[in-house]
C-alpha cells in the first residue's frame, strides 16, 4: 500500500505554515541554551574520564588549532562585513547575508574546538581552565542570540536599523571577541605549561 503525499499546512488565511526554527524566538533560543548548557557540561565530564595516549592527543592538537582557524576565522570575518557596513562600502543587506553564512563554519568551529578540547585532558581544576570553559559557555550563548540579532536585523534591513538594534549588535560584537580572544590567550597560556 502506497502512502498519499500529506498536504502542506496552511494557515487560517491560506498561506503556507513554516516550521518553527532556531532563531525565531526568544523560547528557541532560550531552549538550545538550555540544551548547550548541558552539552558543554557533559563534555566536561567525558573529558575528566577519558584516558587519550600520546598519538591520538597529537591528533586533537592539530583538530582543535584547525577548528580554531575555521571558528574564529569565520567570526573575523562576519566583523569585518560589519565594518564595511559602517565604513559606507557595503549595504546592510550584504553584511547581514555575508554574516548569516558565516554561520555554519562558526558553529562547526566551535563544535570541533569542544569536542577535540575533551581529548586534550584539560585540567578542570585550574582556574584558568574554568575561566576558560566559561569563556566558550558565554560565547555558545552570545552566538545563539547572535543568530536571532541577525535575524531581527535582516527584518529591517530595508528601513534604518533602531538605536537598540545597533547597541545589542555593537554588544555582540564586543562579547564575541571578548570570549575568543580570552579562550585563544588561555588556551595559549596553558599550552607552554
Amino acid at each position: 500500500m502506497s502512502a498519499l503525499p500529506s498536504e502542506p499546512s496552511v494557515s487560517p488565511q491560506g498561506a503556507p505554515l513554516r516550521r518553527l526554527g532556531l532563531y525565531d524566538t526568544w523560547w528557541t533560543v532560550t531552549a538550545a541554551a538550555l540544551a548547550a548548557c548541558l552539552g558543554l557540561s557533559a563534555c566536561a565530564w567525558i573529558s575528566t574520564h577519558l584516558r587519550v595516549d600520546a598519538a591520538l592527543h597529537t591528533v586533537a592538537l592539530f583538530a582543535h588549532l584547525a577548528s580554531l582557524v575555521l571558528g574564529f576565522g569565520a567570526v573575523l570575518v562576519a566583523d569585518y562585513w560589519a565594518l564595511l557596513w559602517l565604513t559606507g562600502r557595503s549595504t546592510l543587506h550584504d553584511a547581514l547575508t555575508g554574516t548569516a553564512r558565516l554561520h555554519v563554519p562558526i558553529w562547526a568551529g566551535l563544535a570541533g574546538l569542544v569536542a577535540s578540547g575533551v581529548m586534550l585532558e584539560p585540567d578542570l581544576g585550574s582556574a584558568p581552565t574554568r575561566i576558560k570553559l566559561g569563556l566558550v559557555l558565554a560565547l555558545t550563548l552570545n552566538g545563539l542570540q547572535a543568530g536571532l540579532l541577525n535575524r531581527r536585523m535582516t527584518q529591517r534591513s530595508t528601513t534604518a536599523l533602531t538605536p537598540r538594534l545597533l547597541a545589542w549588535g555593537a554588544a555582540t560584537a564586543l562579547v564575541s571577541q571578548a570570549c575568543w580572544w580570552g579562550a585563544v590567550i588561555i588556551g595559549f597560556r596553558n599550552s607552554q605549561h
